[in-house]
């Protein structure tokens, strides 16, 4: 197959909503992208799931020891993996729409970041969703289901021309080229806790060396599927990054070069 782009998912033992997730990636109007599972653990039952898994894409499957979060350390390693240019970035838990990769494919373009959004699923929609259910993704079912961001759930072919625009990236919906990751040494492995190190932190310094950031809301939309939170304060995490953007440290010291 030739390959126009890498999906990248980013995992950490979730097998049953993995699941889900590949089987969303058989209904994709494009097919010509290869997947690399990104898991920032070494799960038994993980590579239970991938061994047997039927994917009809090439596939890697990525671990590492488990050491608490080091999610940005395996991207570097996902990135060095990756055999396209162009890479697009998803989280386990996030379901796509049809066409999503048909927009982060059709789009792509050197020295742009595309970035969507996600709509967050209820617990009761998802536990219905992944209990095989037939659901039907109305904006208004979802308003009435207690979902969140229900605005992000509506296709819309006219975004396409006007687009609703996007003011930061989110690290489960972005994609971006290869080269310009590789020009800012990839993801900074310093962050070492959840949030900013894989989106925010990647934004600021691709726009650094002048990437523009293209809105694919209403386009390449994620149902993102209802999980306990396990959110820490991630105010070292934002310390760390004014001190780099204060200092203009672009390229980050230790990211792919090191690994």
């Amino acid at each position: 197959m030739d390959c126009k782009a890498t999906l990248i998912i980013s995992v950490y033992k979730n097998v049953r909503v993995l699941d889900a997730v590949l089987h969303s990636l058989e209904a994709q109007t494009v097919q010509d992208f290869e997947v690399i599972i990104s898991e920032d653990g070494e799960s038994p039952e993980m590579a239970a799931f991938v061994a047997a898994y039927p994917f009809r894409w090439p596939v890697q499957h990525l671990t590492q020891e488990d050491k608490g979060w080091r999610k940005e350390r395996m991207l570097n390693r996902s990135i060095v993996a990756a055999r396209t240019d162009w890479l697009v970035f998803i989280d386990g838990d996030c379901v796509l729409h049809p066409r999503f990769m048909e927009y982060h494919i059709r789009y792509r373009q050197r020295g742009v970041m595309l970035a969507g959004k996600r709509i967050k699923l209820s617990a009761e929609l998802s536990e219905r969703f992944l209990a095989g259910e037939k659901i039907h993704f109305f904006p208004y079912l979802f308003n009435r289901r207690g979902c969140r961001y229900v605005e992000e759930a509506f296709y819309c072919g006219i975004a396409k021309y006007i687009r609703r625009p996007v003011k930061h990236l989110v690290g489960s919906n972005m994609s971006m080229s290869r080269a310009d990751l590789m020009s800012i040494n990839g993801f900074d492995e310093h962050y070492t806790l959840p949030a900013t190190g894989e989106d925010y932190d990647i934004e600021w310094r691709l726009q650094a060396i002048g990437c523009k950031i293209v809105s694919l809301r209403n386009l390449a939309i994620q149902y993102h599927i209802h999980h306990k939170e396990n959110w820490q304060d991630h105010d070292e995490n934002m310390v760390y990054c004014r001190q780099m953007q204060q200092e203009n440290r672009i390229i980050c010291e230790k990211g792919i070069a090191q690994l």
